[in-house]
């Protein structure tokens, strides 16, 4: 075949370009303008079209983080006996409802922030955990108003509510016949067996119901992290992403691996790994994660963003030989070549800027 026919050489403006990488994406910085000559030729390579967009943009930074549950407790027995039925791991219980049973009977948990230290019954001094033990009654529909007496009223209702749970009706509640948490609880580990013998001391390893994500963001990176900003979580799966927000970033620094604060004059120094902070997400859909426990996550934290810009496929930027870049844009069977500014590189698209232009216009992108 005979010399490809060469158009003109053509004459442009574009820009020299000083290229910086940041975070996962490249953000590409204006240097200065100037003309250069481009020998605009036809490539032979297979092209197809895409079009000019105004969109936003952004680029992120991955962290890995692990998918757990705030607010974690624990959970004391006071009774004495054989653990005859114990809940089981990731079990949620909420007010009124039986958390273990000691020789029989159920042990139920109520709400309140202050534990029980003494049996509670007729002629027992006023006192903030009678108002706590009637806020129960209250709220469980044994009673209709709370105060810090135990009187006829609260003796009646707490029999009415020992009848109901199947326990010894006699009027009265000892420290070992209920346990108290701030709300409900989910059960995230025992430190007992069934039949093993139930003793006073911790039983329940238990968390808060609502999921979170914790994460170390390092510290280099802290400035990243606000409170408030929107991040997308992608689960274990490797598909599946949620959004969530940060809650809290924590004002102390640590050196991976020993969990000490890391050292004020030289954070990386002195640790087993690079200072970091810790940083809380929750996520906006919570049942998203209802299968997973514990699992690990990565958590994609927002580095640069421009808002309605005007982009293109990354590959329809042409590398001009002079320096710069430029796209081939298509206009009813007519193509040009013109010169654009790169701005912020994300994903698969690129922000430019150039003289003509605009949204919807058409380019050359080579064919996949």
């Amino acid at each position: 075949m005979g010399e490809a026919r060469r158009r003109p050489a053509a004459r442009i403006g574009v820009a020299v370009l000083a290229v910086a990488t940041v975070g996962a994406g490249t953000a590409v910085v204006v240097a200065q303008n100037r003309d250069w000559h481009v020998d605009a030729t036809t490539s032979g390579v297979p092209t197809s079209t895409a079009t000019v967009v105004r969109t936003d943009l952004a680029t992120t930074i991955q962290v890995n983080g692990t998918l757990g549950y705030a607010d974690s407790s624990l959970v004391a027995n006071e009774a004495n006996g054989i653990y005859t039925a114990l809940p089981a791991i990731g079990a949620v219980i909420g007010r009124g409802q039986t958390l273990y049973e000691v020789d029989g009977q159920p042990i139920v948990l109520w709400y309140g922030s202050r534990p029980a230290w003494r049996a509670l019954g007729p002629g027992v001094t006023d006192g903030p955990d009678v108002s706590q033990l009637k806020q129960n009654l209250v709220a469980l529909g044994f009673l209709h108003t709370a105060n810090a007496h135990y009187d006829t009223a609260t003796y009646l209702a707490v029999r009415r509510w020992q009848a109901s749970v199947g326990v010894p009706v006699n009027g009265t509640v000892g420290p070992g016949d209920v346990v108290y948490a701030a709300g409900p609880i989910r059960v995230a580990g025992l430190h007992a067996a069934l039949g093993d013998p139930a003793r006073p001391g911790t039983l329940v390893d238990a968390t808060g119901t609502e999921p979170i994500v914790n994460l170390s963001v390092p510290v280099t990176q802290q400035y990243l992290a606000k409170v408030g900003d929107v991040v997308r979580v992608t689960l274990p799966d490797g598909t599946t992403t949620v959004a969530g927000t940060i809650t809290s970033v924590s004002q102390v620094a640590t050196s991976a691996g020993d969990g000490q604060p890391a050292p004020t004059a030289n954070p990386g120094a002195g640790g087993n790994g690079p200072a970091a902070v810790n940083v809380t997400v929750r996520l906006a859909n919570p049942a998203a994660v209802a299968s997973f426990n514990q699992a690990p996550v990565v958590v994609n934290i927002t580095d640069q963003s421009v808002h309605g810009v005007l982009a293109v496929p990354i590959n329809a930027l042409v590398a001009l030989a002079e320096g710069g870049y430029g796209v081939w844009l298509l206009d009813h069977g007519a193509r040009r070549l013109v010169g654009v500014r790169a701005g912020l590189f994300s994903d698969t698209l690129v922000q430019v800027t150039g003289v003509g232009i605009t949204a919807g216009m058409t380019v050359e992108v080579p064919s996949s």
